[in-house]
């Protein structure tokens, strides 16, 4: 589909997706609980998804990941479409408690089993297995003793990290410990959206500092059973915060956004330390990190490469909409700014320029880590034809923008080395249910069809294209 360079070619200007080298990665992404199903086969025990699902209003329709997109029966025929798209890599997460089902003790020899076929099936068809450790399904057994904002957790998360390389690092390379641990710690106990379901934000950033704990522990245990070349890393979900104008509140609103959503786990990562405005700002709310001797020095462990996920960015105003700036509690003010911009179905607005700006100014403050794109893709509303098939071009149109955000990145000096697209499949979009569409690969629930979308097809002929493969 070279016809579909749109704006860039138009007008005649070279893409800047053509600018990309032969070695960068092209991948695909997914998650366990999101299209595994099974839940209860071979010796899976519940997670805090499995238990979340269950909660009265807590995920749309009232939907669960039971069946989800019957990933563990059908997974050759995924990895096949995974290889027919010509790409070299593939992002999936283990799920602990099909591994470890009471999140303690010794592997489930059939849980692991799965992911063993997994990886050679993948290995059979020339595609790169990239695993996550844990992309937010906690064994519920563990989260019944404290979950995340105990300390214990970290250590539980290390051992079952280190079972799952004893199984498969002969044969996998790369390795992410956690996925976005923002999502886990603030959606999962700050705001009660996602699993657990908790409201506490002391509870939150406990978590947050364990789930980082964890990481680091994880990243040492790896690293010293590694019999030969590893990549270990960690993703997180990032996105820009900047001020709706230049007045002082705005601009503070700005920086206490980004403190929180970026550099409290980036500074850390990196440099070892926690910001201090961000510490400050929360001491305000009577919430502190609980770092114990040694923590943040297992924290920054060395790591190889960071996971990248973008979706939006945001301007934020340090007045609410009636000019006050100090809510009910007497905190700062913190409002985002809407924008009269393109939204996708998620109502997120689309501003890939936020994309460029953000890795650009990752490469500066955080040089010498290599980045790659783990997730950044969109929700449509899509509408399949009579034989199933989608064109959808606001899909395509949302990609080629966001990897010409890349490219532009990289011309600007960002080490960005791997882009990959969220997601593979349509799937069970957490508290969504199976409202939201991110896939390029369109999933009828009632058969479990799967029908690569126009996006599938282009992204497949872009990959062609830049690779010069003939």
């Amino acid at each position: 589909m070279d016809s579909d360079r749109t704006a860039s070619a138009s007008t005649g200007q070279a893409d800047p997706i053509d600018t990309l080298p032969p070695t960068f990665r092209w991948g695909v992404a997914t998650s366990s609980y999101q299209i595994e199903g099974a839940v209860a086969e071979d010796g899976r025990a519940p997670s805090i998804w499995d238990t979340f699902c269950r909660m009265p209003g807590a995920v749309a329709n009232g939907d669960n990941g039971d069946v989800a997109c019957d990933h563990y029966h059908r997974m050759p025929q995924d990895v096949a479409l995974i290889a027919d798209l010509g790409l070299d890599t593939y992002r999936f997460s283990v799920a602990w408690p099909r591994v470890q089902p009471g999140g303690r003790g010794p592997a489930n020899p059939a849980g692991l089993a799965f992911y063993d076929r997994l990886v050679d099936e993948l290995l059979g068809r020339g595609v790169d297995p990239w695993v996550t450790l844990y992309h937010w399904d906690l064994p519920q057994e563990l989260e019944d003793a404290g979950g995340w904002p105990v300390r214990d957790t970290a250590y539980r998360f290390a051992d079952y990290a280190e079972l799952v390389f004893d199984a498969l690092g002969d044969r996998v390379k790369t390795w992410t410990t956690l996925n976005e641990p923002w999502c886990s710690a603030m959606l999962g106990y700050a705001y009660g959206a996602h699993a657990p379901g908790r409201r506490d934000l002391g509870d939150a950033i406990a978590a947050a500092h364990h789930l980082l704990l964890g990481h680091g522990l994880a990243v040492q245990r790896l690293r010293s059973a590694a019999q030969g070349p590893v990549d270990l890393g960690i993703t997180v979900n990032l996105a820009t915060a900047d001020p709706a104008t230049d007045s002082p509140a705005d601009r503070d609103a700005a920086r206490a956004a980004d403190g929180l959503g970026n550099r409290l786990y980036l500074d850390a990562l990196v440099h070892g330390r926690y910001p201090e405005d961000v510490m400050a700002d929360l001491a305000r709310q009577g919430v502190h990190i609980p770092v114990e001797e040694g923590d943040l020095a297992v924290i920054s462990t060395p790591f190889d490469v960071l996971g990248v996920n973008f979706y939006f960015g945001q301007l934020f105003s340090g007045v609410d909409e009636q000019g006050r700036d100090r809510d009910e509690a007497g905190l700062p003010v913190q409002r985002v700014v809407r924008r009269d911009l393109p939204r996708t179905a998620m109502d997120w607005e689309i501003v890939p320029e936020s994309f460029t700006e953000l890795l650009v100014r990752l490469s500066q403050d955080y040089p010498g880590v290599p980045m790659v794109i783990t997730e950044n893709g969109a929700a449509f509303d899509d509408r399949p034809d009579a034989d199933g098939f989608v064109a959808d071009d606001d899909r395509v149109a949302y990609l080629a923008e966001h990897l010409r955000a890349v490219a532009r990145a990289r011309l600007t000096g960002a080490d960005v080395r791997g882009y990959f697209a969220w997601s593979l499949l349509d799937n069970f979009e957490w508290a969504y249910g199976y409202d939201k569409r991110f896939g390029i690969v369109r999933v009828d629930y009632d058969t479990q069809r799967r029908t690569p979308k126009r996006s599938a097809l282009w992204y497949r002929d872009t990959v062609r294209r830049v690779r010069g493969d003939r």
